[in-house]
Formats: C-alpha cells, sequence, structure tokens
C-alpha cells in the first residue's frame, strides 16, 4: 500500500467535507435503474446478455470443455 504525501491527505479531507460531491452522489444514487431486479425478482435474461456483452468487451476466451471422469460424484 502506498503512503500518502501531506498534499494528497489535505485533497481527501477537502474532498470529504465537499458539499458538491455529496450532491452528486446524491443524483448518482436517485438516478440509477437496476436492470438486473424488477419488482424483487432477477431478470435472468438481462443479466446473461450482460455478462455475454462484458465478457465480449474484455476480450474473455471461454476455456476450452473438458468432460468430467468421475464415476462416482457424491454433493
Amino acid at each position: 500500500m502506498a503512503i500518502l504525501t501531506e498534499l494528497e491527505k489535505k485533497e481527501l479531507k477537502d474532498l470529504v467535507d465537499s458539499e458538491d460531491l455529496r450532491n452528486d452522489n446524491r443524483r448518482i444514487v436517485s438516478q440509477r435503474h437496476d436492470l438486473f431486479h424488477v419488482d424483487g425478482e432477477v431478470i435472468v435474461d438481462n443479466l446473461i446478455e450482460f455478462l455475454t456483452m462484458y465478457n465480449e468487451f474484455i476480450n474473455h476466451e471461454t476455456p476450452p470443455f473438458r468432460k468430467i471422469i468421475d464415476k462416482i460424484m457424491k454433493l
């Protein structure tokens, strides 16, 4: 973990006291929209679509399929 300089500490303390930052955060919270929950239920299609698009965005490659070779599997 990096040690903060005195100037950086002062900037963070000033940011904590900033009324503008608080107002900005309140505005963000009031306008956010949850695509994955509607009426308390998870919308699985939206979640799968988001995860698929995110994986494409980060160029995540799907690992190759490996067949499970165990004969007895108990949970």
